[in-house]
């Protein structure tokens, strides 16, 4: 295991001569201290804050389909693969009320439509760049003295509310320069890399019955810039990479299938053999068949296992959502820990930590490490339970009681606003068995309730919760694609198909029972207000006595009207 220690790396200088000719950091600074003189606001309205935040560099997403490639996919303000998207922060009032604050009971008109990245030049022209960053802070900061009229509206006519925490943090600021990251093309071979999607998604010709698959390769380049007012100046260069693969059957009464699998890394050798590859592109089209055959489940409450990975999946959504700062302090949310500091949330040989400094789990890379997040905050390793005890939250810049400084979980997408955000999310437990013992331990619980089988849950493609208050349950569906029924009177586990995990949290957590000591690492991609962001969770296996599903729905539709067409001269029959 590789951990990154931030202390050394938050006392260092800046990387010498690491700031050379760099224009684009020369134009923020040069724009943002401008700014600053310019546009002070209001006597009662001061603007007190202003930051830069910006995402330079290539992306490349190629695919291929039954041996072909598929289009170049490209983002949104990507060009030829090139990317350079400013986010402006304008903060105007005090610390302690700002324009930033939440309007409650606000109508569809209230809404902050002020989000959205700006697209900068890619050339390195001093004066262009500057241009484009004039008109994202004047757009900026108009857009913040009109929210910052209707915040002290909404104050003024609404009832005290019970957080009393200021709007920003007094959070210092943060120096450091790396170098810039190096060019996609010195990084990653395409023209090798499109052979082998081809050669990856062949084998799919010979499945008839899979009806779609693609296998894809997604890579970035990036450097990351943050300045702002008061004199933070941080420069991060970021890879990642992602082979992927998907592909989806339809069973005889028109439920539809799916199934995933990918590799991360964070640097281009890290990425797996072809041959490595190959492997798991077969064993999930093995899958798809089986599972295409299998039974549908029905509704079921009882025992079992929720192996390590998708446990990584259950406690991101149920619990990790749950701690993160903001949903405290909004008034419209569920609360389900906010009083909870110090007191047991979870068994007591289960503890929890997100630690977005670390950068590999074993030889798996990490997808939620970061150095720093995109507040300009350290990233911090937070211990959110010991033993069972609640012991902080995830927080970003905006305060809430008890808890008045970032950890540097203030997280977002380019076009969006940072709000505390999962890293690397990782459970350990003192109750630990080896997987065969964990395994009968399920058979117990199953003959000790009655039950003519427990479910075992290999494989979980992600999940959705509701947080909010409100007339909807505060409730989670986790989505597992590999589930098996495990048999008390010894007959074979048998894979079924279209299950769904619900449930509350509070009433999940309260019968895990015990866990497995095999450790393994869900990478994906989390979706919420502040957009989509990398994270990583790392859990063992756990046995639960009580968990609900309910069977997935279906499309109803059939299967193809006409057989496939034949592969081709070369390429056999389907």
């Amino acid at each position: 295991m590789i951990a990154l220690c931030l202390v050394s790396l938050l006392a260092a200088a800046p990387v010498p001569g690491a700031a050379s000719s760099d224009v684009l950091l020369d134009s923020l600074n040069a724009e943002l201290g401008r700014s600053k003189k310019g546009l002070p606001g209001e006597k009662d309205a001061p603007l007190y804050y202003l930051a830069y935040r910006v995402t330079d560099g290539e992306v490349y997403t190629q695919a291929a389909s039954f041996g072909a490639l598929e289009g170049q996919r490209r983002s949104v303000g990507e060009k030829a693969g090139r990317v350079r998207l400013l986010d402006v922060s304008v903060r105007m009032g005090t610390r302690e009320l700002d324009n930033t604050h939440k309007v409650r009971g606000g109508s569809w008109f209230d809404f902050d439509f002020g989000e959205g990245s700006h697209a900068l030049p890619i050339d390195d022209d001093p004066f262009a760049l500057q241009v484009a960053l004039w008109k994202a802070t004047d757009d900026a900061y108009r857009a913040a003295a009109k929210a910052l009229l209707k915040v002290r509206a909404n104050v003024a006519v609404k009832a005290r509310e019970e957080d009393q925490a200021a709007d920003f943090s007094l959070d210092g600021p943060h120096q450091r320069l790396e170098p810039r990251s190096k060019p996609l093309a010195d990084q990653l071979d395409r023209e090798k890399w499109e052979g082998v999607l081809k050669r990856l998604s062949a084998p799919f010709k010979s499945h008839p019955t899979i009806l779609r698959s693609s296998v894809a390769l997604q890579a970035s380049s990036t450097t990351q810039y943050f300045v702002d007012s008061a004199g933070a100046s941080l420069r991060e260069p970021r890879f990642f990479a992602r082979l992927a693969v998907n592909a989806s059957v339809r069973a005889d009464d028109g439920m539809e299938l799916e199934l995933y699998d990918s590799a991360e890394a964070t640097d281009a050798s890290a990425l797996p053999t072809e041959a490595d590859f190959a492997v798991r592109v077969q064993k999930v089209i093995d899958r798809l068949e089986a599972l295409r055959k299998a039974p549908a489940v029905e509704p079921y409450s009882g025992p079992a296992i929720v192996t390590h990975r998708a446990a990584g999946v259950f406690f991101h959504e149920i619990f990790g959502h749950r701690i993160e700062g903001h949903r405290q302090k909004d008034a419209d949310e569920g609360h389900t820990f906010t009083k909870r500091v110090g007191k047991s949330v979870l068994p007591d040989f289960i503890s929890v930590t997100d630690d977005p400094t670390r950068a590999r789990f074993g030889d798996t890379p990490l997808n939620g490490f970061y150095l720093f997040d995109e507040e300009g905050q350290p990233a911090q390793r937070v211990n959110l339970v010991e033993n069972g005890i609640l012991k902080a939250f995830l927080m970003g810049r905006s305060p809430i009681d008890g808890f008045p400084n970032s950890n540097g979980h203030g997280r977002a997408q380019p076009g969006k606003k940072p709000v505390s955000r999962q890293g690397n999310l990782m459970v350990s437990s003192t109750r630990q068995l080896p997987f065969a013992a964990l395994r009968a331990k399920l058979i117990d619980e199953v003959k000790a309730q009655g039950k003519p089988y427990g479910l075992m849950f290999e494989e979980i493609s992600g999940g959705f919760t509701n947080t909010r208050a409100g007339g909807t349950p505060q409730a989670f569906k986790v989505i597992p694609q590999v589930v098996y029924r495990v048999y008390a009177d010894g007959r074979p586990d048998e894979l079924v198909r279209g299950v769904d995990l619900v449930g509350t949290p509070l009433s999940s957590f309260e019968h895990i029972i015990a866990t497995g000591d095999d450790f393994q690492v869900f990478n994906g991609f989390c979706g919420a207000e502040s957009g989509w962001v990398p994270v990583s969770a790392v859990a063992p296996s756990m046995l639960i006595s009580n968990i609900e599903v309910e069977r997935k729905g279906n499309t109803h539709e059939s299967a193809p009207l006409l057989p496939p067409p034949p592969v081709g001269a070369g390429g056999g029959a389907r």
